[in-house]
């Protein structure tokens, strides 16, 4: 595809990105690159670290063909953008995309020749794929209720997108000792800043007669075959030592993390090993040495939050409800705290999108969203925000046309699944498939209006690794394999009771589950939850006092 065949004309009155992400000569070097490894130049394994750096997995048993990772800082995603995925995803992948759980798009099996096409496109629009992979610091998360959310305290969206700035393509962050994550957060309930390596949720404390900004940051969380809870640094970090100990935590594990052992070189491993105190100790000393001798003062710097556009409403007579607008309304939108306004979540089977509904989302941002954006989320999940209140049954009736209504978005019948063994290396099963076979039976049974599962999450990953995030779901599998006899089947280990909110704890390990039998032993542990349960518990608060061993006869048999 030339770059004249991917050019968009667009209107004048649409926002732009503020900040390209992308090097066009990025996608030359990584021509020259394919073209060396193949003639023997360059060996596999420094091929490898190169690819990685710049965003492109090998696939599932050939390196052949590749996985390019889009990465989306803070989830802003622009029309253009979106129309751009879709024209790469049909020009070079599989004519679909997927959201990850990291607020990432990926494209799957692209050429290996191809990728630097692929990066060039991403690279017109100001979109790239470098650092979204291997040993740097991956894409920088923001809830996507930032900026709109009721219970938070300011707005984080500017702090990610500088800190995504400062740290894109910085030396500092080109051969950690394993790959580093950042979260920011609106609020304690709608984020995980307690499960990456760095978490942050915005705060304000008032001293000496002024109110002074700053964050709640969490250090050393994070999922995998043995993951942990972060520790909270201090009571408040100031926003002016935001970037001092954002670089003093990367100094540290840059310098003292393991890399010798690929299986215990996340800095999670690190501040277990070292214990706590002590590593906050050096930390904190790190930072001081970091505010002390920078030959330069830095500072992030901040864009204003973006002005809404103030869009007219579409609709203006009142408008009709179709059928079904009631329940998708209960489960996709939460009420912002800017009066008449909505944000709007589009659940989609296991983050699978397609080239079409990828411009239909363009469409929709530039149509319903006084933004004219929006914004992937944590739940491979698509969300339009500042929309009125009038407008919602027009956009539940575009989204009912073109198959993107389903309900339950914010309920457990959102199910979490990566893309296991239809690309990934390391899975052992298929839990993507799953994740879209769950949703579609809860769905099927309307399990999405039950008041009492809604707070409830389900979440499989096809191996430990936890890229499906199970260790912090209410109900949660990760792929394993079992044998009768000479064969071998696939099978889930289920967990239960985890969650990432300001009460963050892992799952309890429970039990294995043929995969086969996964669907059933939900429904059975629900219809166990109905039959037990206390009045006013919900599915969440009754798996909880069941792990803590307050279950009936029939939970423990």
């Amino acid at each position: 595809m030339s770059k004249t065949s991917l050019s968009q004309s667009r209107g004048n009155n649409l926002p732009k990105p503020k900040i390209n992400w992308g090097r066009l000569e990025e996608a030359e070097k990584f021509a020259e690159m394919v073209k060396l490894f193949r003639r023997g130049k360059i060996n596999r394994d420094d091929f490898r670290r190169f690819r990685l750096q710049h965003g492109a997995y090998g696939s599932r048993m050939t390196d052949d063909y590749s996985m390019v990772r889009v990465k989306v800082p803070a989830g802003e995603i622009f029309p253009e953008q979106l129309e751009r995925l879709a024209q790469l995803s049909e020009a070079f992948s599989i004519g679909s995309a997927h959201v990850s759980t990291r607020q990432n798009f990926q494209l799957h099996w692209i050429a290996l020749e191809d990728v630097s096409e692929v990066m060039r496109g991403l690279a017109e629009v100001g979109l790239t794929s470098r650092e979204a992979c291997g040993n740097s610091v991956r894409n920088v998360m923001c809830s996507p209720l930032a900026g709109t959310c009721p219970q938070e305290v300011f707005d984080p969206t500017p702090y990610a997108l500088a800190t995504a700035k400062f740290l894109l393509r910085n030396p500092m962050n080109q051969a950690l000792p394993r790959k580093f994550k950042l979260n920011f957060t609106c609020c304690e309930k709608h984020g995980m800043a307690r499960i990456a390596d760095i978490g942050l949720i915005p705060q304000r404390i008032d001293a000496d007669g002024k109110t002074y900004a700053g964050f709640k940051i969490f250090l050393g969380g994070g999922l995998g075959a043995q993951s942990f809870v972060g520790y909270q640094l201090e009571e408040f970090t100031p926003e002016d030592d935001l970037l001092y100990t954002i670089i003093g935590v990367l100094r540290v594990y840059d310098r003292m993390g393991n890399r010798e052992n690929m299986a215990r070189n996340r800095m999670r491993y690190l501040v277990n090993e070292l214990g706590w105190e002590k590593f906050q100790n050096i930390v904190l000393k790190e930072r001081a040495v970091v505010r002390t001798t920078q030959s330069v003062m830095i500072k992030l710097e901040l864009d204003k939050i973006p002005e809404v556009l103030g869009k007219i409403s579409i609709s203006s007579d009142t408008p009709s409800k179709p059928e079904g607008f009631s329940r998708w309304e209960k489960s996709n939108v939460i009420k912002q705290k800017q009066n008449g306004y909505n944000s709007v979540f589009l659940t989609l089977e296991s983050g699978d999108v397609t080239a079409n509904q990828l411009r239909i989302i363009a469409e929709i941002a530039k149509e319903f969203s006084a933004e004219g954006r929006a914004r992937t989320g944590f739940l491979q999940d698509i969300v339009f925000r500042w929309v009125k209140d009038e407008d919602l049954p027009k956009l539940y009736s575009r989204l009912l046309e073109v198959g993107l209504a389903n309900a339950g978005a914010l309920t457990m019948a959102s199910v979490i699944g990566c893309s296991g063994t239809t690309s990934c290396n390391l899975a052992l099963t298929n839990s993507h498939r799953i994740a879209k076979e769950i949703q579609r039976k809860f769905l099927e049974l309307k399990l999405d209006n039950d008041d009492d599962l809604r707070d409830a999450t389900i979440k499989i990953s096809g191996c430990p690794n936890s890229c499906g995030q199970h260790e912090i779901a209410t109900i949660g599998f990760y792929g394993g394999g079992g044998r009768m006899g000479k064969d071998m089947y696939p099978l889930y280990i289920m967990s239960l009771g985890a969650r990432a909110d300001e009460q963050a704890m892992l799952g309890l390990t429970c039990t294995k589950v043929p995969a086969k039998r996964v669907i059933s032993t939900i429904l059975k542990i629900i219809e166990i939850f109905k039959s037990e349960k206390k009045n006013g518990e919900t599915l969440d608060s009754w798996i909880h006092r069941v792990i803590d061993g307050n279950g009936g006869p029939t939970v423990k048999s």
